[in-house]
C-alpha cells in the first residue's frame, strides 16, 4: 500500500508547474515510412459459355476463403414502379432455395465456419460469403444455389416485408436519410439513381410474382461475375464452378437507362420542426472514374474533407465546433456521372455560419493550391489505407469488383498509389477548379424552418419541401 502511495504522489508532483519532467517538450511521433509497392497477385479468370465470368485469385495466409456472386442488376436499375424491389429480392434470397429452407442454409454455412450474405448496390447485387479454406467447393456450390433457385417462400415473403416496411419507416425520422434523399432526387432526377427508399406502400404492394418477374428478368449468367479470393485449392474450386454453374441460362441483356445528373446553386430546405441540428448536403455531379481525372480529384476531396485530418474537420470540428465529424466523398456509378457531396450536421444556430465556411473552404483551395507538406500527408493516407484494403481478401475483391464494373484495365489496381503520390499541389487547385464550382452546387438542409430560413437566405432561393409522408 506504501508503494502505491509513493507512487501517486510521484505522478501527482510531476505534473506540477515548475517541474522539469512535466515542462519537458513531447517528442514528435516519427513520420510514416514509405508505402509497399502493390503487385496484385496471379489471377485466374475464364469465362464459361453461358457468359458467366470468373476469377480465382490467392491472397493471404489464413485457411480462409470468400466468394462472391456480383450481378449486374442494382437499385438504379430499377423501373419507377419497382423502387425497393432489387433490395425485396436480395433479402429473399437467402429465405430458401428450392431444395433447401433458410435454416438449411444457414446450418450448413455455420458448419463451413461462415455464412451466406447478401447485399445490393446502385449497380450490383452480391451473394456471398466467407468460410474455411476446405470448403471453397461447397460454398461456390451454395451460392450458385441461392443465386439460381431461390424459392421465395409466401410466408417468409410477408416476413420480410413486414421488416423492410419497419426499416424504411424508422430511416425516414432519421435527418441523413432525408437529406441524402433530396440530394439524389435532385441530383437524379426521373432516374433510378436519384430514388433513395421505397414507399411503405409500395413494398406493401410487392407480391411473390413480382419477386419471381424480377429475379428472372435481371438474373443470369451473361450478367454475372464470380470472385474467389483466399487460400483455396484452385483445381476442385473451378470443377465446383463449372460444375454449379454451367446450366445456368444466359439469361437478357441489361437494359440500361441513361442518367442525366444536375445540378442549381438554390437551398432545398427540408422542415423538421423542433430540430436542435440541421443536416448539410453541398454538392454537384462530377465524373466517372473512367476519367482521367477521378484519382486527382479523389486526392483533392480527401484533403478538402474526406479525412480526419481534413480542411472542414479542422474549420467545422477544431476551429469553430459548428459540428462533430463533418466528411465529403466522391459517390460513383457505372456509366453515369457520380457526385461530390460534403456532409455535416451542424448545431441550428450556425446553419448558415456553416454554410459560409463550407463554400469558403471550397474556394480557398480554388484560389490557391495546399503546400506539399499538406498534400503528402493526405497521399500518405490515401496509399496506406490502400495497400491495407486490398491486402484483405473482401478489399481485393471489392477492388476487382470496381475495375470490372467501370471497365477499367488490371493495371489500374498496381497503379493507384504510383498515380495518387503522383498528383501535385497544382493539379488538386486545378481539380476544385474544373469539378468544385461551389456557383452550381446544391445545397439541401434538414432543419427547424423558422430557425434556419433566414440563415441560408444568402446561399440561394430556398425551396422548402414539407417532411415526406412516413
Amino acid at each position: 500500500m506504501h508503494a502505491l502511495v509513493a507512487a501517486a504522489v510521484a505522478i501527482l508532483l510531476s505534473a506540477e508547474p515548475g517541474n522539469p519532467a512535466a515542462e519537458a517538450p513531447r517528442e514528435s511521433p516519427p513520420p510514416p515510412g514509405p508505402t509497399p509497392a502493390f503487385r496484385l497477385p496471379a489471377l485466374r479468370r475464364f469465362t464459361l459459355d453461358n457468359g458467366l465470368q470468373v476469377t480465382l485469385v490467392t491472397v493471404g495466409q489464413m485457411p480462409k476463403v470468400t466468394v462472391q456472386l456480383a450481378v449486374r442488376i442494382g437499385t438504379g436499375d430499377e423501373a419507377a414502379t419497382e423502387t425497393g424491389l432489387a433490395k425485396l429480392v436480395a433479402d429473399m434470397l437467402v429465405e430458401g432455395t428450392k431444395t433447401r429452407s433458410a435454416p438449411e442454409l444457414a446450418a450448413l454455412a455455420a458448419r463451413w465456419g461462415g455464412s451466406v450474405e447478401t447485399a445490393v448496390t446502385a449497380d450490383e447485387t452480391t451473394v456471398g460469403g466467407t468460410v474455411l479454406s476446405e470448403f471453397a467447393p461447397d460454398l461456390v456450390a451454395l451460392v450458385a444455389d441461392v443465386a439460381r433457385n431461390p424459392a421465395f417462400p409466401e410466408k417468409e415473403l410477408e416476413r420480410v416485408r413486414t421488416d423492410r416496411i419497419r426499416e424504411i419507416t424508422i430511416a425516414r425520422t432519421i435527418p441523413q436519410t432525408l437529406a441524402q434523399e433530396r440530394f439524389l432526387a435532385l441530383t437524379y432526377p426521373g432516374h433510378a439513381y436519384g430514388r433513395l427508399l421505397p414507399t411503405p406502400e409500395q413494398v406493401k404492394g410487392y407480391a411473390r410474382a413480382d419477386v419471381v418477374k424480377f429475379h428472372a428478368a435481371s438474373f443470369g449468367a451473361g450478367r454475372a461475375h464470380l470472385y474467389v479470393a483466399g487460400r483455396f485449392d484452385a483445381a476442385r474450386t473451378e470443377a465446383a464452378i463449372r460444375e454449379a454453374f454451367a446450366g445456368w441460362a444466359r439469361g437478357a441483356p441489361r437494359q440500361p437507362v441513361a442518367a442525366r445528373p444536375a445540378s442549381k446553386r438554390e437551398v432545398n430546405l427540408v422542415e423538421r420542426p423542433g430540430a436542435v441540428q440541421s443536416t448539410l448536403y453541398v454538392g454537384l455531379p462530377v465524373l466517372d472514374p473512367r476519367s482521367p481525372d477521378y484519382l486527382k480529384l479523389v486526392v483533392t476531396n480527401t484533403l478538402l474533407g474526406g479525412y480526419f485530418s481534413s480542411r472542414m474537420t479542422a474549420n467545422l470540428r477544431e476551429a469553430k465546433g459548428y459540428t462533430y465529424s463533418p466528411r465529403s466523398l466522391v459517390s460513383v456509378r457505372a456509366g453515369a456521372p457520380g457526385y461530390w457531396v460534403q456532409v455535416a450536421d451542424v448545431t441550428t444556430a450556425v446553419t448558415g455560419a456553416s454554410l459560409k465556411e463550407i463554400f469558403g473552404e471550397i474556394d480557398r483551395l480554388r484560389a490557391e493550391p495546399p503546400t506539399a507538406k499538406e498534400l503528402q500527408a493526405v497521399q500518405a493516407y490515401l496509399a496506406g489505407q490502400y495497400v491495407l484494403e486490398v491486402s484483405r481478401r473482401e478489399g481485393l475483391i471489392e477492388r476487382l469488383r470496381f475495375v470490372d464494373l467501370h471497365g477499367l484495365p488490371e493495371t489500374w489496381l498496381e497503379q493507384y498509389v504510383p498515380t495518387v503520390k503522383a498528383v501535385t499541389p497544382a493539379d488538386v487547385q486545378a481539380m476544385a477548379r474544373t469539378w468544385l464550382d461551389g456557383s452550381r452546387m446544391t445545397v439541401v438542409v434538414v432543419g427547424d424552418r423558422k430557425e434556419i430560413e433566414g440563415q441560408v437566405k444568402p446561399f440561394g432561393d430556398v425551396v422548402v419541401a414539407a417532411p415526406p409522408r412516413t
